[in-house]
């Protein structure tokens, strides 16, 4: 499951799905890692990409997405997770049943990984989490005391961390591209 952190402000967006901002290079990445082209998911020459189209090859190709995010302020208006202030973060006792073939979770950059790390009953210290395109074991423990035949219920997951796909993030896109493939590969995505 694709976890990101939260979407840039209304203004930036090109479509009304994750990723929505054209200006992120997510969906070009998973045009160029699948289908060699970066502009598969592309509406012809607009600036947007196709939401149905996505759902679909991520449905068909059982990958989920998921932000880690669902609300927070932006303090300086911009897509920057480094001036995010987290006001809520995913409920993963929901989010989990939904989509119980779930072996692994991946983050698109720092903040992402930092929310997610948190969750757990006792985060790893901050020098333990993993660095770009590495893993670590993610045993997520459910906190959901209603459902007690659920809640004593562990998740041995695994966490990786992929590059973040904003353009500010000062890696080349032929490098994300590589590092999204290989991780795919090893999800059996291929």
């Amino acid at each position: 499951m694709m976890m990101g952190s939260f979407p840039p402000t209304a203004d930036k967006w090109a479509m009304r799905f994750h990723y929505p901002n054209f200006q992120n290079d997510m969906w070009r990445i998973y045009g160029r890692v699948f289908f060699n082209d970066a502009d598969y998911f592309r509406v012809g020459d607009e600036k947007r990409f196709d939401p149905e189209r996505i759902r679909a090859f991520m449905f068909e190709r059982g990958i989920a997405s998921c932000p880690t995010v669902v609300q927070a302020i932006r303090e300086t208006g911009n897509a920057s997770d480094k001036n995010l202030t987290v006001v809520t973060t995913v409920d993963l006792d929901s989010i989990l049943p939904q989509v119980p073939k779930v072996k692994s979770l991946f983050t698109t950059g720092g903040k992402a990984t930092e929310v997610l790390l948190n969750l757990l009953n006792t985060p790893p210290a901050k020098s333990k989490y993993p660095k770009t395109n590495q893993s670590i074991d993610y045993p997520y423990q459910w906190h959901d005391t209603e459902q007690s035949h659920i809640a004593e219920q562990v998740n041995d997951l695994t966490l990786y961390r992929l590059p973040s796909t904003s353009r500010a993030y000062p890696l080349a896109l032929d490098k994300k591209v590589e590092a999204y493939k290989e991780f795919f590969k090893k999800m059996g995505k291929f």
